[in-house]
């Protein structure tokens, strides 16, 4: 007999989001909205803002089909809103657009960020205005997106999930000039966990993913050099770089009920680097 024939729900249910609501602040990016779909696949009606409007447009088609229909009252078409999310402003309006639209927010996905290949510096040389985009890029965005989306979940009493996203270079350190990165990074997991703890009572869980190098645009100018994909992939046990979709179920897993009892906690998907340092 099958846990269902005994009246019992299956264990599988808990990982389902029919019904939630979930908001993917960089959801115009690769990752992000590799994330968005994701949500949509687990049966989330799912909101994504990024500051690029083509991008948003573009990410926001791909969740919608995902979706398997389009537009109407239900809200089944996937909203997408162009916005600065280090803007306190801009973030307030993106969260009260999804309230308008959906009539609640169930979970945040903080998906901006990066950058670090883009400004490589020595450490005793990293220049103030590198190290300023980037903390705003990885940690600002983090925190001026997540205030107002929580502050809605706490109107609607009904808890939330909050996923961030850190990298393993939270946690070590790289024979490049990642100093920003890793300090926002750092701060991202440290954030997570201080999140944990405040927003427990509301029935609100705050995890984060560490990924390494995942294949995307950002960090193109890095791996297009063979010397250095190579050094990468010789330190990563399952032998390759991460892939966007690596990402999806371990997102799935803290936005759902399958993790309601898990709160502060930093996944680290690495394909086994860290295990090997």
């Amino acid at each position: 007999m099958t846990v269902e024939a005994a009246g019992r729900p299956s264990s599988l249910a808990a990982w389902r989001l029919d019904g939630r609501v979930a908001l993917v602040a960089g959801g115009g990016g690769a990752i992000g909205a590799a994330l968005a779909v994701g949500l949509a696949d687990a049966g989330a009606r799912v909101a994504v803002a990024d500051l690029a409007p083509e991008r948003v447009a573009e990410a926001a088609d791909r969740v919608t089909a995902a979706m398997g229909r389009v537009g109407g009252a239900d809200g089944g078409a996937c909203l997408a809103v162009p916005a600065n999310l280090t803007d306190p402003a801009d973030a307030a309006r993106v969260v009260d657009a999804v309230v308008e639209r959906f009539g609640r927010l169930d979970v945040i996905v903080n998906a901006i960020g990066g950058g670090a290949g883009k400004v490589i510096f020595a450490a005793e040389a990293y220049p103030l205005d590198a190290w300023d985009w980037i903390l705003e890029l990885n940690l600002r965005s983090t925190l001026v997106a997540t205030q107002p989306a929580v502050r809605a979940m706490i109107a609607g009493g009904r808890g939330g999930r909050v996923v961030n996203i850190s990298s393993v270079r939270a946690q070590l350190g790289i024979n490049t000039g990642y100093s920003a990165y890793v300090a926002a990074k750092g701060a991202v997991s440290s954030l997570t966990r201080q999140w944990a703890v405040e927003w427990a009572h509301h029935g609100i869980t705050v995890n984060a993913i560490a990924p390494t190098f995942v294949d995307t645009p950002q960090v193109a100018m890095l791996l297009d050099d063979a010397a250095f994909r190579a050094g990468v992939v010789s330190r990563i046990p399952l032998g390759r770089i991460g892939r966007t979709d690596d990402l999806i179920g371990a997102v799935q897993f803290f936005c759902s009920d399958a993790s309601a009892f898990v709160t502060g906690q930093i996944l680290t998907i690495d394909g086994g680097l860290t295990a090997t340092q």
